[in-house]
């Protein structure tokens, strides 16, 4: 039936009523959009409009989810290094999309050189000066507000509030905002969290009260066709996302066979009771999804940074720039799935300085010479910290934020490893999860400790076990059946 209403719009009267015993308190609110007399206004709106005003159901709140069932170790283990078979093809590194003026940059960057950053680009200047200006990680964004929107309020504080906030909204010439929010997240190559993270902002400079900022989100995430609720909790408001992979540590509900997290109160615990509609917006069906396949074209801001590591009586110092509002990104994010880090790039510029410093040391290495090399790095490079002591909370990092720390626990580092032995050795790996610990196993036609998934046998690689070689599982997890494996694509 909404197919019916997709594509055109009627002109209907839509009136807002809003009792007399209010009159004094929101007089000016009354006054302005009490009634709002022959609007144009979308078939869609108007049937949804039905749905705001059916009877809400109240659920409750499930238990958030935990990555891990036991904590994790708040020490590791190591052990003398084990000579192994130099055995494979000698290795040739190729970094894709190095250019000779790259490969020059990098030359004196691997050799402990000061590097030569290259004049960056101008950025696209996106907006002119705006009704609304605000800075979202380097980039200055600012928009027009479109008429009438700031006049939308969530009043009274209950159901009703909420339908009025959507009429009124609704009713407002939204459309080029919504063209605008589309060009700003292609731009910046913005994913769902991205686009979160940029409607919230708007809605913040738009509406001083947190209320009617999170209904401002919840109108454009339905009008750019997301699965989404908002609720009722304590004459407050909250909305849902509607997500199809667990996102952990974050409140939820299962409404209509699907599962909608309150992103706002991630890490924060259980909410209780929501008082909720049952259906979508019409034709609103997209889940959120939390995937990082590209990262977000942020302007440049540059820093640098050295790691060292010794590695049979040898030091070695790895030197590489990132941008710190990409970091500053993902030190937002909550905690997605494991495949969501596993598959996630590194920056271009730093995966291209640090595989060129490698490409120097292996190339010409036999294969399981160069494997042991990126997993001492990984190994010796980082101190190990659990998150609870760093973070005071669970946190799982990109492969760019291990980078970044100078701390990391299990899961940091063999994201980190997978990302290097598949980008620059182009091997098979897969993530290894355990009750407790997270370690990497490789495709690889080696003798050692080793788990199957599937019909193929992986040899284990533990970027945590320090100084182990490939195929040396730490002894308590030696005869303990993994509790699942992270598939890279």
């Amino acid at each position: 039936m909404y197919n019916l209403f997709g594509h055109f719009k009627l002109l209907v009267v839509v009136s807002l009523f809003i009792s007399s015993s209010h009159a004094t308190s929101f007089s000016e609110f009354k006054t302005s959009r009490s009634n709002i007399s022959i609007e144009l206004i979308d078939a869609k709106d108007l049937l949804f409009n039905a749905t705001l005003k059916s009877n809400w159901e109240a659920y409750t709140s499930r238990e958030p989810f935990t990555l891990f069932q036991k904590p994790k170790p708040l020490k590791i283990y190591s052990l003398r290094k084990k000579s192994f078979k130099k055995m494979g093809p000698k290795v040739n590194v190729h970094i894709k999309g190095a250019s000779s003026v790259v490969d020059s940059i990098l030359d004196a960057n691997a050799t402990g050189l000061e590097i030569i950053v290259l004049p960056l680009k101008k950025e696209k200047e996106l907006v002119d000066i705006k009704d609304a200006n605000f800075d979202f990680f380097g980039t200055n964004i600012g928009f027009n507000i479109p008429y009438g929107m700031n006049e939308a309020r969530f009043y009274p504080q209950t159901q009703k509030g909420i339908e009025n906030f959507f009429n009124l909204a609704s009713v407002s010439p939204h459309e080029d905002l919504l063209k605008y929010i589309k060009s700003v997240c292609e731009d910046l190559h913005l994913n769902d969290w991205g686009k979160y993270l940029l409607i919230k902002k708007m809605g913040k400079s738009i509406f001083p009260i947190e209320d009617d900022a999170r209904l401002f989100t919840w109108f454009i995430f339905n009008k750019l066709g997301y699965a989404l609720r908002v609720g009722l909790v304590e004459k407050h408001v909250l909305v849902m996302y509607a997500s199809e992979k667990i996102i952990y540590a974050t409140p939820s509900y299962f409404i209509d066979k699907k599962s909608f997290y309150i992103l706002s109160q991630y890490a924060k615990g259980k909410i209780g009771k929501i008082f909720t509609y049952e259906k979508n917006y019409p034709e609103a069906n997209k889940y959120f999804d939390l995937a990082l396949q590209t990262l977000p074209t942020f302007v440049a801001n540059k820093e640098r940074k050295s790691i060292h590591f010794t590695k049979e009586n040898k030091k070695y110092r790895i030197n590489y720039t990132y941008n710190k509002n990409v970091i500053d990104f993902m030190a937002t994010y909550p905690q997605a799935d494991y495949e969501t880090y596993f598959n996630a790039p590194l920056e271009d510029t730093t995966y291209k300085e640090i595989a060129k410093q490698l490409k120097l040391i292996v190339d010409t290495k036999r294969s399981s010479v160069a494997i042991d090399f990126l997993l001492s790095f990984v190994q010796n490079a980082f101190a190990y910290e659990v998150d609870a002591t760093q973070f005071s909370r669970e946190k799982v990092m990109f492969a760019q934020e291990t980078l970044f720390y100078d701390k990391s626990d299990c899961e940091d580092r063999a994201i980190l490893f997978a990302y290097l032995v598949r980008a620059i050795l182009n091997i098979g790996v897969v993530g290894v999860k355990y009750k407790d610990h997270m370690a990497t196993a490789l495709y690889i036609p080696m003798q050692g400790d080793s788990v199957r998934v599937g019909s193929k046998k992986y040899i284990i690689a533990d970027p945590t076990y320090i100084n182990a070689s490939i195929g040396q599982s730490m002894p308590k997890y030696k005869r303990v059946k993994p509790e699942g494996f992270i598939l890279l694509h």
